[in-house]
């Protein structure tokens, strides 16, 4: 079955992370996320992926000119304007002439789904289209889901009020279409899959659902993007990853981290539950807790950065403590 990415968001939550890379693009434990997401649908059969693409599209392009990430063949369709996740859908799926059920991913999210079962599910249960669901805590900032028994889906509600959600069985972001679904969705504006297609489809009763329960991270803000290496790197999910080359002197204090490749910590310097993309130097005394530092952060004598995320080749002079900031901001 193909696999349609789609990497085409601005990730306005991530800046100044994204001011300069589309986010799916941002390292993992030293591994772009796309990459992750094409190493799992690899795992599960996938032989073929388009990405629905947007914002920088020529960063894939010359992350991967020899046309395969993670060793599958890929395919791109560029938008010429944003038109909502389900326009996107649409552009892309007529643009790479699907003509058959295809599969459906948020390019954000890490999981280890069970692909085979969802694509499995949705062929016994005949629905037009099949999207997997997730239990998480705070339902709030999701599409809420609930279903009947046999997983057809009776209600589908994009991020209701914490305290008036049915449920807290969400949206995880992966979905079985069938070809038909793209004639649901009118090419005059902007429409968003979970707003408005996905709703009409439970009204029609043609949605249908399958649970996880597996690991699943939207990766979304700099806290969650924090929380994915973490996860990574303590082997939360079944992928595990060789990590970067580092130098870290004897003094030094490193902690729960990831630190990118050409990174140097030096001499009692403190490095705690943080992301430190290529290139960053943390110099003599200097503390860094639970932030994420983008490529090429100097970071002087003595400074304290910690809640923080840095963007792009930023300098922090010796002393500076930046705590709970955005820098530069935004």
């Amino acid at each position: 079955m193909f696999a349609l990415v789609l990497v085409g968001g601005f990730g306005t939550r991530l800046r100044p992370l994204t001011e300069h890379t589309p986010k799916q693009m941002l390292p993992i434990c030293g591994v772009p996320m796309i990459e992750w997401v094409a190493s799992h649908l690899a795992d599960h059969g996938i032989q073929e992926i388009g990405l629905a693409l947007g914002y920088r599209p020529d960063a894939f392009r010359a992350a991967y000119p020899d046309g395969r990430i993670a060793g599958i063949p890929y395919k791109v369709a560029v938008e010429p304007e944003a038109r909502g996740t389900a326009g996107a859908v649409r552009f892309a799926a007529l643009e790479m002439q699907l003509k058959e059920p295809f599969l459906v991913l948020n390019g954000d999210v890490l999981t280890d789904l069970d692909i085979g079962a969802l694509i499995e599910f949705h062929r016994k249960s005949h629905a037009e289209a099949t999207i997997a669901l997730q239990v998480v805590a705070d339902p709030s900032r999701f599409g809420v889901v609930t279903t009947k028994d046999n997983g057809q889906v009776r209600e589908f509600i994009e991020k209701p009020p914490a305290e008036a959600s049915p449920s807290n069985t969400i949206n995880a972001g992966t979905y079985v279409l069938n070809p038909s679904v793209i004639d649901r969705i009118p090419d005059t504006r902007p429409v968003s899959i979970e707003r408005e297609t996905f709703p009409e489809m439970a009204l029609a009763g043609t949605l249908y659902a399958m649970k996880s329960d597996t690991y699943w991270l939207d990766t979304g803000t700099p806290e969650q993007f924090l929380e994915a290496n973490l996860d990574v790197l303590h082997g939360r999910r079944q992928n595990k990853p060789e990590l970067p080359l580092a130098a870290v002197e004897a003094t030094a204090q490193v902690e729960d981290s990831v630190i990118g490749t050409g990174s140097h910590i030096d001499a009692q310097a403190i490095v705690k539950r943080s992301v430190l993309f290529n290139g960053c130097r943390i110099s003599k005394g200097a503390r860094v807790i639970d932030s994420v530092l983008s490529d090429d952060v100097y970071v002087g004598e003595g400074a304290t950065i910690e809640g923080s995320v840095i963007g792009l080749g930023e300098r922090i002079e010796a002393g500076v403590q930046l705590v709970d900031q955005t820098w530069p901001a935004p």
